[in-house]
């Protein structure tokens, strides 16, 4: 049920429904990530420009329709689709332009990291993303971005030089340091929820190459390796991001994993990642120079289309021996793949901003853990439990709030407290440029709304 181009006049019979899971993007793949979200949108449609997203937006609001933004599509609880709603596809909008001499790119709103990357590697530069190539860079970026390159370039909303965005009255505007600066603070950490963002500005960076991989340990030496790393990383330079986290190793047992990515001179890193490596004894380690497209390309097992997902998420300051105990345990009970957990480094250039700065709050040094349920057929009840335990066990150990972009709907504390002393501020952004509540990107809390 696509609309190409301007949006025509909705189906007469607005009772037709397509079924999410099953309906196509021009590649072949599935239309969103996560194929547990059953939501079924009344209309889809693809823009090619501002002025189509506007008409969608015109449309949607004259027909009392729900609306939502797919942009990566790979926000796990589905809220890109809306059920019975109206679904503006961006993937119509995925081209990329760079201005070498100022180290700028031009991201339309459809944009992935993959396509992002893949552009700008004949210009010697990168952009700051995520660790997936599949990501969408405009929910990624709005939503805060952790990933290799936050030590030393900060997140991907602290690269966010300006956007164009549709708000919900239809406008056009421009938000950036001069142009709308209320809007421009909301929406670094604000997520979609005050328009529909047709392209963004990116800071560049030079960078041909990085030195990472990954590197495996048995399960038995995961408390060692875990509390290593944290002295490690608690005076690690900035050139140094690593990911760390737990999945099935080449025996199909349990094992800690570390995925660093080193940014700097290639002799500071060969040391710094020997230090990694004499945590333990490695089962497997292959770390090299590589590009940064080839660093995103380590975790394409959490990138595939099709799969069912269930994520939860805690931030945690340390890896204390709650922490570490904690972990440990949700490793024994591990489901099959592709389940694991995530946990993503906040240091270096990231915690140089103040946390007013931007409406992504979480600027002291600390970890996000994403808790990854993954399974092919069925309900998935037992791997749900197994996210769902492993995020309450993490609860008494973890900071207030969490990582906006991984919330569900259902985790009603941790949005409370996402946005810190933010909230009351974001509160009155959003009341101002969408006072309807047209769109829900990702979870505020209800004073926000």
């Amino acid at each position: 049920m696509h609309k190409t181009g301007l949006v025509a006049a909705a189906h007469s019979d607005l009772t037709s429904r397509t079924d999410a899971t099953r309906v196509q993007i021009p590649d072949g793949a599935p239309l969103v990530w996560n194929a547990a979200v059953q939501h079924r949108p009344a209309l889809i449609v693809r823009p090619e420009s501002s002025q189509d997203v506007q008409q969608a937006i015109r449309v949607a609001r004259a027909r009392g329709m729900r609306l939502s933004v797919l942009g990566g599509g790979h926000d796990w609880a589905g809220r890109a689709v809306c059920d019975g709603g109206l679904v503006i596809d961006m993937s119509g909008m995925r081209s990329v332009t760079v201005d070498a001499d100022s180290q700028v790119a031009t991201v339309r709103g459809g944009v992935t990291a993959a396509d992002l990357i893949d552009t700008l590697a004949p210009y010697g530069v990168v952009a700051v993303t995520g660790n997936c190539g599949g990501v969408g860079m405009a929910g990624l970026t709005l939503g805060g971005g952790y990933g290799p390159l936050n030590g030393r370039f900060g997140l991907a909303i602290d690269n966010l030089l300006g956007v164009e965005i549709v708000l919900a009255d239809g406008r056009i505007v421009t938000a950036d340091a001069r142009h709308e600066p209320e809007l421009f603070w909301a929406l670094r950490g604000g997520g979609g929820n005050f328009g529909v963002v047709t392209a963004m500005k990116l800071r560049l960076h030079p960078l041909d190459q990085l030195i990472g991989g990954m590197i495996t340990f048995p399960w038995s030496q995961g408390a060692t390796v875990w509390s290593g790393l944290g002295a490690v990383l608690s005076t690690a330079p900035e050139e140094l991001t690593v990911l760390s986290g737990l999945l099935r190793g080449p025996d199909g047992q349990p094992a800690v994993f570390l995925a660093p990515a080193w940014t700097g001179d290639q002799r500071g890193g060969e040391a710094a990642l020997d230090a990694l490596g004499k945590l333990g004894t490695p089962l497997t380690t292959q770390v090299a120079p590589m590009t940064y497209r080839e660093w995103l390309r380590l975790f394409d097992t959490w990138d595939v289309r099709g799969q069912h997902w269930a994520i939860r998420t805690r931030t945690v300051a340390d890896f204390t021996p709650g922490v570490i105990d904690t972990l440990l345990e949700a490793g024994l009970k591990l489901p099959a793949l592709p389940s694991g957990i995530s946990i993503h480094h906040c240091h270096g250039a990231s915690t140089r901003v103040a946390p007013d700065e931007t409406a992504f709050a979480y600027r002291s040094p600390h970890f996000v853990v994403e808790v990854v349920a993954g399974w092919e057929t069925g309900d998935g009840a037992a791997h749900r439990a197994w996210s769902d335990a492993a995020a309450a066990a993490l609860a008494p150990h973890a900071m207030p709030g969490g990582y906006q972009n991984l919330l569900g709907p259902e985790d009603h504390e941790q949005i409370v407290n996402a946005h810190g002393d933010n909230a009351l501020r974001l509160a009155a952004a959003k009341s101002h440029y969408d006072p309807d509540g047209i769109f829900n990107a990702i979870p505020l809390p209800s004073k926000a709304r």
